[in-house]
């Protein structure tokens, strides 16, 4: 083996906008990776809401939730692989994708917005593994100990993030699959057999799936840059992502079932219990709270992408040092539980934008002459779209958990008359939506 193909295997990230990035993550690396995101400590909490994504007393069978997860995990992924796909064939992040999209200067209003909810995702997630640590070890060890110690340990990550990826690929896939194969066959010999419900919230549940995959859409070009193919970028995210996913709301429907629906909706963390209390738990248990870490690192590493976006020539290193300073920050002050709805709104922002990019660049023909230069000139009128996917978004989803901003939306629908059905998909209708007034946009812009 030539001394290039080894420099080439082991390449690291450019530290800077105007370098080219190295294209060495095949179609095992994008999946590994993709698959470890897929699993998520709360991630079996969530499987509560999998089960009564209306929180009334009809909730799924336990047929109909696994279906809903299977139905929700390939739509979300799909969406999540087809913004990948873009950062393949250009090599640009994603924020600096957007700049073919809305224009240099208005690629930083999306790029805000996802820097604030890429430190609160952030944040979470070390909150989760301290919070994680501390199920396995007690409280001997403060919260703040662990937090920190997650906090560096992600900022490092983020240094050498290419050799992060390959690290996940080589090591702790394995030991996640292990671990989550093991608890599966645990509960379902511990936990009751799960009797009654209906289908009826079938659609709501699929819509929660959804919006449980689509909040990686404004990252995945961050990684899909170094992937080989648009293939292996679109195929690791499918594969990997809905795989895992799958599996994890699975195993947390058990997990819920024993630890309590009651316990769960009181606290989330309530879910870790069984997982510590079984056979080895402890082990394999631990392994996922530190799994847990190329969360926050794949929400920290995009972070500093973003702000090259809009300061370009910064060393990312120095990015990711700061970003995960005041990530770990955050998670030291900030109770991170009051964080989810606003997530909400940041989901309704980026699926219609992911409508918008995905029928501009592949159906319009964009895609050939995409300007992602400093320079890149407005283009006002792709904001159309993009604030009627968001309004349509709000229109189908169910409450929210902010009373104010559910005021709103009721009023809305009272205006115009509008009761959205039990079948509606919030998510799919703003993609829709935006996608077809994109499309519309082009044929008039073509005939003009």
């Amino acid at each position: 083996m030539t001394s290039d193909v080894i420099d080439a295997k082991h390449a690291e990230a450019p530290l800077t906008l105007d370098q080219a990035p190295p294209k060495t993550l095949g179609a095992l690396d994008q999946s590994a990776f993709w698959a470890n995101l897929g699993v998520s400590l709360l991630g079996f909490s969530f499987a509560l809401f999998l089960i009564n994504p209306l929180g009334d007393d009809n909730p799924l069978t336990f047929t109909a939730a696994l279906v809903a997860s299977l139905v929700g995990s390939l739509i979300g992924t799909a969406m999540v692989g087809l913004a990948a796909v873009p950062g393949a064939q250009t090599g640009q992040p994603a924020m600096v994708l957007l700049r073919g999209l809305f224009g240099a200067r208005l690629s930083a209003v999306p790029t805000v917005l996802n820097i604030i909810q890429m430190i609160g995702w952030g944040a979470f997630e070390l909150w989760v593994v301290a919070m994680g640590a501390q199920a396995i070890f007690g409280a001997s060890v403060p919260y703040p100990v662990w937090a920190i110690a997650a906090g560096v340990l992600t900022t490092a990550l983020t240094i050498y993030p290419l050799g992060a990826i390959r690290l996940l690929r080589r090591f702790v896939t394995v030991g996640v699959v292990i671990s989550v194969a093991w608890f599966a066959v645990v509960f379902l010999r511990d936990t009751p057999a799960q009797t009654g419900g209906s289908w009826d919230a079938f659609a709501p549940a699929v819509d929660f799936v959804i919006a449980l995959s689509v909040s990686w859409v404004p990252v995945a070009a961050d990684y899909a840059r170094h992937s080989r193919s648009s293939r292996a970028a679109f195929g690791g995210v499918v594969g990997g992502y809905t795989i895992a996913q799958v599996a994890c709301l699975a195993v947390g429907v058990y997990a819920v079932a024993l630890a309590g629906h009651g316990a769960v909706a009181d606290q989330p963390t309530a879910v870790f219990a069984p997982f510590v209390a079984a056979p080895l738990g402890a082990l394999f248990f631990g392994i996922l709270v530190l799994r847990e870490t190329d969360q926050s690192f794949a929400n920290v590493y995009s972070t500093a992408m973003s702000l090259q976006n809009l300061m370009p020539r910064v060393d990312r290193r120095i990015f990711s040092v700061a970003i995960g300073v005041l990530t770990t920050g955050v998670a030291l002050v900030v109770d991170v539980n009051s964080y989810g709805a606003f997530l909400g709104i940041i989901g309704a922002v980026f699926v219609p934008m992911l409508g918008v990019l995905a029928v501009d660049y592949f159906l319009l023909g964009r895609g050939r002459d995409w300007d992602t230069s400093e320079n890149a000139p407005s283009r006002w009128l792709m904001v159309i779209p993009w604030v009627l996917g968001f309004v349509t978004w709000w229109l189908l989803a169910a409450p929210s958990a902010v009373s104010w901003w559910a005021a709103i939306w009721n009023g809305a629908r009272q205006a115009v008359g509008f009761t959205p059905q039990p079948w509606m998909s919030a998510a799919v209708g703003a993609f829709l939506v935006a996608g077809l007034i994109t499309l519309g946009l082009g044929a008039l812009r073509r005939r003009r």
